[in-house]
């Protein structure tokens, strides 16, 4: 499913017209982008919860040259499934 298969799921469910619906997912994309990037959580029951996690420098390998590097040290978003979601999927 790609964003305007999703954008149509949601005005189809919500009886919205698509330029509502799309707006709406943006404004929630936003939102949950905003708060990922003052480090906030965003849990959302029954689905799930992203977060923001440090991950350490640590020692690699050039797969082309097999030659050990260093990288570098970086925040990534983390999803976790919530138990409904996770129910869903099996």
């Amino acid at each position: 499913m790609n964003k305007t298969d999703l954008v149509n799921a949601i005005a189809n469910d919500a009886k919205l017209t698509k330029v509502q619906a799309k707006a709406a997912l943006e404004a929630t994309i936003c939102a949950v982008e905003k708060a990922l990037g003052k480090g906030d959580k965003v849990a959302l029951i029954g689905f799930g919860t992203f977060d923001v996690v440090k991950k350490e420098k640590r020692q690699g390998v050039n797969p082309a040259t097999g030659e050990k590097i260093t990288i570098p040290a970086k925040k990534v978003v983390k999803f976790k499934a919530g138990a409904e979601l996770a129910k869903k999927v099996k």
